[in-house]
């Protein structure tokens, strides 16, 4: 009978044994894991409209922040949580076929997956806040936010193409200048003139003659 209730002993304390050691070794590699995904870099910069509205949100001084300048936060940090998902999605698929190619590590997956996952979140705190502010509102953030992203991106191309229209309409005139100098000869240079002295005249006066070319 003893040695019956040892033998059935024995393979539960195999199994007890099995069980905790997963369960260590689940534990340390999840703990792992979480170590060295917040020491990756960052796939975005600071979020500053997020600060910025936190800040505005969580001021304690008097007087109180009014809720028009929150709100007007809150959409300023939607547009730029609106950058940040048309950068994900646009560098997606490319890391996606890279990665399975074996073309990069798993450290910068990691790190997009990580970015990606923030993202997600970022943009359900953000529905919830104006919610919060207005029934309905986070609906229909993201839409406002999407149509001031495109007006922003809009009249920064206009600019560029502004800038660049004025640098070359300045080189055109300087190159128009350049051969207007050389058809009325007014580019000749010192080294292509000689002084000579005027006949007759007294202490021998020097004019200066342009050589022939």
């Amino acid at each position: 009978m003893e040695f019956l209730s040892l033998s059935l002993l024995a393979p539960l304390i195999y199994i007890f044994v099995l069980v905790g050691s997963l369960g260590v070794f689940s534990s340390l590699y999840r703990k792992r894991k979480a170590l060295k995904a917040a020491s990756l870099e960052p796939w975005f910069g600071p979020h500053h409209s997020r600060d910025i509205y936190l800040s505005l949100l969580h001021q304690e001084t008097e007087p109180k922040v009014p809720d028009s300048l929150l709100k007007a936060a809150l959409l300023q940090r939607a547009v730029e949580d609106i950058s940040r998902v048309i950068a994900i999605r646009s560098a997606k698929n490319s890391l996606t076929q890279l990665l399975q190619k074996g073309s990069i590590g798993d450290d910068l997956w990691n790190r997009f997956t990580t970015a990606e996952k923030e993202i997600e979140e970022e943009l359900r705190d953000v529905v919830n806040e104006a919610n919060a502010f207005q029934p309905g509102w986070g609906q229909v953030i993201f839409q406002t936010a999407n149509e001031i992203a495109s007006n922003i991106k809009l009249r920064r191309q206009i600019y560029e193409m502004k800038g660049k229209a004025e640098a070359e309409r300045a080189w055109w005139d300087k190159k128009r200048e350049q051969s207007r100098k050389e058809l009325t000869g007014e580019a000749t240079s010192d080294d292509d003139a000689v002084l000579v002295e005027g006949p007759g005249q007294a202490g021998g006066l020097k004019q200066r003659v342009v050589a022939a070319q």
